[in-house]
């Protein structure tokens, strides 16, 4: 039995970054609570579930049943709620990613217990856990107390660091078969589709992000070529998804994703509340606006004022020859106009 349930994703190539987020944040409350804690894999293969081990997680719980062989979120939420009942679980917790926010509130209902969302600290106190979460667009961090039996937290990706232990443990791997009928399984996943070699902005270490201030689609590619330059992500302030130059997958904020990578590079945003919310706790930021009282610049630890279709090509060319790289063949061409 286990008291915290760590519920984790993979994809093919291992552990999601925010799932050994989760795995760290659980180890780090059983060793305080002086608690058992279990990795349970979501998807991706049971195998990649032993990566668990290396961030001190000793036992992994995986779900067995012909009817969740294509992921469904009903039946997911059925097999979960009665693996909690069965381990007689206390703490469950995941990472707040799309399906986290679509999978918790709905194991919280169906087992009547309390659920802190989008938290960004987990702390011990007087033998309770109490967890921290923003609140009023993050002008407020609420401290909260859940008062049932069950609690369930949802962890805001990448402000939870994941560290692995120095000595990986033993991994023990537990199979779990729930009851399920069809009908709890009617709805499922059948495809999932996802750009070629594009990287995610919950997993990126650099994103270069483009807003209003990019003055249309067509020239979003400056903001790509950028990023691919450097080996990162592109995303989008919610201004420009609004307008529909970019998809939802790549809006940072409030209502988009929350990142925190090692350098965020912001391109004609002009820093709105909302915005920062969701980047603000990245490791360096660059900004870029020709407003020298843009918000942005209140968060920025380098910015630059001037038009980014100046600064953005001759930013491309400095970077290529730092990076011993050719120039990116769009910047190329416009260098060569002018």
């Amino acid at each position: 039995m286990a008291a915290i349930l760590a519920l984790v994703e993979a994809d093919p190539r291992g552990l999601k970054r925010s799932s050994c987020e989760v795995l760290t944040a659980a180890r780090t409350v059983a060793e305080q609570l002086r608690s058992s804690v279990a990795a349970v894999a979501l998807t991706g293969a049971a195998e990649l579930l032993e990566q668990a081990a290396l961030y001190g997680v000793s036992e992994g719980i995986v779900l067995e049943h012909e009817l969740l062989e294509r992921y469904s979120m009903p039946g997911m939420a059925a097999a979960l709620a009665q693996l909690i009942e069965h381990e007689q679980a206390h703490i469950v917790l995941m990472a707040a990613t799309a399906r986290g926010k679509e999978l918790m509130p709905r194991l919280a209902a169906k087992l009547r217990a309390g659920y802190a969302p989008d938290c960004v600290e987990l702390l011990v106190h007087d033998g309770q856990l109490l967890a921290r979460r923003p609140i009023y667009a993050g002008k407020v961090i609420a401290t909260v107390r859940l008062r049932t039996a069950l609690h369930l937290y949802a962890l805001r990706p990448n402000v939870f660091t994941a560290r692995p232990v120095e000595k990986p443990v033993s991994m023990v791997l537990r199979r779990f078969r729930p009851h399920l009928s069809p009908g709890e399984c009617s709805a499922v996943v059948r495809e999932v589709l996802r750009s070629e070699g594009k990287l995610d902005v919950l997993e990126a270490d650099i994103i270069v992000s483009g807003g209003r201030g990019m003055r249309g689609p067509e020239h979003f590619w400056m903001v790509e070529e950028l990023a691919q330059l450097l080996g990162g992500a592109v995303g989008a302030s919610r201004a420009a998804v609004d307008a529909g130059w970019r998809p939802h997958s790549e809006q940072i904020g409030q209502t988009g994703k929350t990142v925190s990578p090692t350098l965020y590079i912001a391109c004609g945003i002009s820093g709105a509340i909302q915005h920062l919310a969701g980047m603000s706790s990245s490791k360096v930021i660059v900004a870029i606006n020709k407003d020298p009282e843009a918000p942005i610049f209140k968060v920025a630890d380098y910015g630059v004022v001037g038009d980014l279709f100046d600064v953005l090509p001759r930013l491309a060319v400095k970077l290529a020859h730092f990076l011993g790289k050719p120039v990116p063949e769009g910047f190329r061409r416009v260098l060569e106009r002018n």
